[in-house]
């Protein structure tokens, strides 16, 4: 199936034809999940085109090969540049931006060091990540059955192909149960992350959100939403939640690059407060979107221009 509207993939260091972005079938990418990979997001302001924390999206994606041992052939700078080059291309005003750098065809034992480091990057318009009435209605979500990544296992702060793995079974599972979402707890039973997002409870007056220690990704709409609610007065604290918070919680939210800010109206099937978007969430949701569509910008260093 085609992305409506791309016309061209980054690859390499050159823009080549959407039909032409291939790889070869023995990659080892293929065969062992070896790559890393972001996810960004492109808005359309009232000031132009403009992407959000792009630049801490790719030292994220170099600080992950790092992890991984993939020696990239391009800078940082040149991953932006890259990037931008990748959406005045395709003409977008808005859209998502996933850059990947992947291990290609060498060889097809499990030590990649004599494989090729690949990097691409693709654009494409893609809209409410948990459905349209996502944002001001909330999703229904359940725990998984399915615990995050232990420490020293896979490493849960790079953002790598192969840990999607545990996520798509975290994702398919609350599915297949009637659910929008599933929640992954640690291997201590203590609440980590969405299959694709981070996590935020609201209780007893406290914004609550997991600490880098609980397998968790650092996701940049985190950082972003900690640092917006303490502007607008909240205390926000990382630290270990039990389950059981969830079901007591005031309010409980999603973030994301894709899922931006999402309420939680119910977790197992039993209402979050009074089963609608908090005020809480509502306040950050508007703070947020203020931000990254750039009506009340307070971070201007947060914003990269795409269009002269």
């Amino acid at each position: 199936m085609a992305f409506d509207g791309v016309s061209s993939i980054w690859m390499n260091g050159r823009l080549v034809p959407y039909a032409d972005a291939n790889i070869h079938i023995c990659s080892h990418v293929i065969h062992y999940g070896s790559s890393v990979f972001e996810g960004a997001r492109c808005y359309k302001t009232e000031h132009g085109s403009s992407c959000f924390r792009l630049r801490e999206h790719i030292r994220r994606l170099i600080d992950s090969a790092k992890i991984y041992r993939m020696q990239g052939a391009f800078t940082e700078d040149q991953l932006i540049d890259a990037c931008l080059e990748t959406i005045r291309a395709n003409g977008f005003e808005e859209c998502y931006i996933r850059p990947v750098i992947y291990r290609g065809f060498g060889t097809l034992g499990v030590n990649p060091s004599k494989c090729p480091v690949d990097t691409a990057i693709v654009v494409w318009s893609w809209g409410a990540y948990l459905g349209e009435t996502a944002l001001t209605q909330g999703v229904d979500v359940t725990i998984s059955t399915w615990n995050r990544m232990a420490p020293n296992t896979l490493p849960a702060l790079a953002k790598c192909g192969a840990n999607y793995m545990n996520s798509q079974l975290i994702n398919l599972e609350a599915r297949a149960r009637g659910f929008t979402e599933g929640i992954a707890l640690t291997t201590d039973g203590l609440i980590s992350e969405g299959s694709g997002e981070n996590i935020f409870v609201v209780w007893r007056g406290k914004i609550f959100t997991p600490g880098l220690q609980f397998s968790i990704l650092a996701g940049i709409t985190r950082d972003s939403v900690m640092t917006l609610a303490r502007e607008l007065g909240y205390e926000v604290v990382e630290s270990a939640i039990p389950r059981e918070t969830l079901y007591v919680a005031d309010e409980v939210f999603f973030t994301g690059t894709a899922a931006e800010v999402t309420p939680i109206r119910s977790v197992d099937g039993v209402p979050v407060g009074s089963g609608t978007r908090g005020e809480v969430t509502r306040r950050i949701q508007e703070a947020y979107f203020n931000e990254v569509k750039g009506a009340h910008p307070r971070h201007p260093e947060w914003h990269l221009k795409v269009y002269p």
